[in-house]
């Protein structure tokens, strides 16, 4: 009688989510985690680790005392800032410039876009040149050259404004053009750095169906809008989400420098509150209020960025979570 051949034993899988898993990844993967771990102590030093500080948001902090002997106040921070009689104005101002560089969102896809058809190499790199050098230039510098070109006596602006028969105007002194000045100098020193990624996505445009749309007779701007703006539109709403969730969140730095007796209507942001606020105004600082605004502006950020992302998931399908 023959014998049956014992069958060999199955192995179980491993289940996704559990510490054997994780430890099998980690085995297999070491090197690339060890190239990261660099990241990751950054973020946990300089990212995470400082949000311990928000307790402060909650006391009535005092240097001396340090975090643990500071007073509980409990939410008195935030009924202070809820009820201050400029609260909705700085709202206001926060959202008029925020919403409108919004709107130039698109601008570094354009440009991405038509660049991509550019097909002299040396008229490329010159223009990604030029539109890359803002960047790198210090805010202070651009701010600068923007106030020298707007200038009222000697400004090329004001020029070419009177060399054709106009007036000179003093651009800086109109509060209700300062939104837009400040969201063209931000489009402009962000324009060539922006388009970056979507230049980088447009890489993975598969040749074969630019091709065959060329055959099939498709013009340049039908090969953009139905070949090559499809495939970066994953890149495009990830960054336009991301963007979204930092619609409350303003730097002062440029506000600063842009600030004069004429525009202190509109300059008085949030982000500029904060500043005065916590930084001192009179010789004293209120870290504790300070703190309490910020993270009003986080939550609400990171609320947006959850709505937004859903939406973007529902509609798309494409997503950051």
């Amino acid at each position: 009688m023959l014998k049956s051949k014992q069958e060999p034993a199955r192995l179980t899988p491993i289940k996704p989510g559990t510490w054997a898993y994780a430890a099998k990844r980690l085995k297999e993967s070491w090197p690339w985690y060890l190239m990261m771990l660099p990241a990751i102590i950054y973020l946990a030093i300089f990212d995470y680790a400082p949000m311990g500080g928000l307790i402060m948001a909650f006391q009535r902090y005092s240097p001396t005392k340090g975090i643990i002997g500071s007073t509980f106040v409990g939410f008195k921070h935030f009924e202070r800032y809820f009820s201050h009689p400029f609260f909705w104005k700085m709202i206001r101002n926060t959202l008029n410039i925020t919403t409108l560089s919004l709107c130039t969102f698109p601008c570094s896809i354009i440009f991405a876009l038509f660049l991509n058809e550019v097909t002299q190499t040396k008229f490329k790199k010159f223009a990604q040149m030029i539109s890359y050098m803002p960047h790198f230039l210090s805010e202070v510098v651009v701010v600068s050259l923007v106030l020298l070109l707007l200038d009222l006596n000697n400004g090329p602006i004001n020029n070419m404004i009177e060399a054709f028969g106009g007036e000179r105007y003093y651009f800086m002194g109109d509060p209700d053009i300062f939104p837009l000045i400040y969201v063209l100098q931000g489009l402009w020193q962000g324009l060539g750095w922006g388009a970056i990624l979507y230049i980088s996505a447009l890489s993975a445009v598969p040749t074969e169906q630019i091709e065959a749309a060329r055959i099939d007779g498709a013009s340049r701007f039908q090969i953009m809008w139905h070949i090559n703006l499809p495939t970066i539109l994953p890149t495009i709403m990830i960054t336009f989400v991301m963007r979204i969730g930092s619609l409350l969140s303003l730097g002062y730095t440029r506000l600063l420098l842009f600030a004069n007796p004429l525009n202190q209507e509109v300059i008085q942001t949030i982000s500029m509150y904060v500043y005065t606020v916590g930084l001192g105004s009179g010789g004293y600082s209120d870290y504790s209020y300070a703190t309490a605004i910020g993270l009003v502006n986080s939550l609400v950020n990171l609320s947006l960025l959850v709505i937004f992302n859903k939406i973007s998931k529902k509609l798309t399908e494409v997503s950051l979570f």
